[in-house]
């Protein structure tokens, strides 16, 4: 018979084993897999052999290959289901409503992409040119790519471990025509793992903008969020700020808001005040966007007067903002 005097006494025979994440010194660094924050640490023997120590030679050929893009935006977010791919499907809609700039949206959601699908590419194929794959484009100056473009159908599952993953992102930024940009967005699966050190490793050796945090009000949300910048501040990639999705909802009749998601601990914007971020927006929950991304639509071309719209003009606005003076600044300090 199991007591809990017993549980108690089987608790005290066994070590604990944590994981100081906080005090990790970074794969590359002189300690890697010798200071006493590694030991339990899965990765430890591999750091300590210096192999990780060694660069990708892709780092620089990404690197080369995207210096024709101007501005890189991450869309991160610890959570899943809280709205990054229909946020970076709106972001590029907007962007490339001004016909003078060139838009490129690339989806490193390895086993769920969904942007072919709001973006109205479904079906379509990638190509091979003398220079590289061709991305497949919604308008003239809207370039997209997918792992979606590869599969033989929507349903088939991409059952890959992160070498796998990590190799077809290299190809994604290095094997790709992306040409001349002026903006490349960059939309991520949840978590903090292969795919966002892979982003951010490749992406290295050239300028990144920063990264957009998506969060919904909950609790539940925020505190994945809260280790998404985290992860930011500990890869140094700058933070653009945060996206509060489906806050509220504006009755279409009455127009009266109501919280379906309640912010039970002050939501996004609590959480921006305490970590000294920029809050973006707080796009309300709105039926049109999710039916606009089944469609593969642009929700700010079909309805361009409703309150979400607004907000999400609001802050593409503010991105670009942030993009021109960042370029601003590194032209004074040079």
């Amino acid at each position: 018979r199991i007591t809990h005097q017993s549980v108690r006494e089987r608790k005290t025979k066994f070590k604990k084993i944590s994981l100081n994440l906080v005090d990790c010194p970074g794969t590359t660094s002189d300690q890697a897999g010798k200071a006493s924050s590694c030991a339990g640490c899965p990765n430890q023997k591999l750091c300590s052999s210096g192999a990780t120590k060694t660069p990708d030679p892709a780092i620089a050929e990404i690197g080369a290959k995207l210096s024709t893009v101007k501005h890189k935006i991450l869309v991160l977010s610890g959570k899943g289901g809280v709205g990054k791919s229909t946020f970076s499907a709106h972001l590029a809609h907007a962007l490339a409503s001004d016909s003078t700039k060139e838009v490129a949206l690339l989806d490193v959601d390895i086993c769920g992409p969904s942007i072919p699908r709001m973006m109205g590419l479904e079906g379509e194929q990638v190509h091979q040119s003398g220079s590289g794959w061709s991305p497949v484009y919604v308008e003239d100056n809207l370039a997209v790519m997918s792992i979606g473009f590869l599969l033989s159908s929507p349903d088939d599952a991409v059952i890959w471990r992160g070498p796998k993953k990590n190799g077809m992102i290299k190809q994604f930024l290095r094997d790709v025509d992306w040409g001349e940009l002026d903006y490349l967005i960059v939309d991520t699966p949840p978590g903090t793992s292969d795919e966002h050190l892979s982003i951010v490793q490749y992406l290295s050796s050239t300028h990144v903008d920063g990264a957009v945090i998506i969060t919904t009000p909950q609790e539940v949300s925020l505190q994945d969020v809260r280790k998404e910048i985290r992860f930011c501040q500990k890869v140094k990639v700058p933070i653009i700020g945060v996206v509060e999705n489906m806050s509220g909802f504006v009755c279409p009749s009455c127009k009266n808001t109501s919280q379906i998601f309640p912010p039970t601990s002050g939501g996004a914007e609590r959480m921006c005040s305490d970590l000294n971020l920029p809050l973006l927006g707080k796009v309300p929950l709105d039926p049109r966007i999710a039916r606009s991304c089944d469609e593969g639509k642009s929700f700010l071309q079909e309805v361009p007067e409703s309150p979400a719209a607004k907000v999400y003009q609001n802050i593409v606005q503010s991105i670009q903002d942030y993009c021109s003076n960042r370029v601003i600044e590194e032209h004074s300090a040079t």
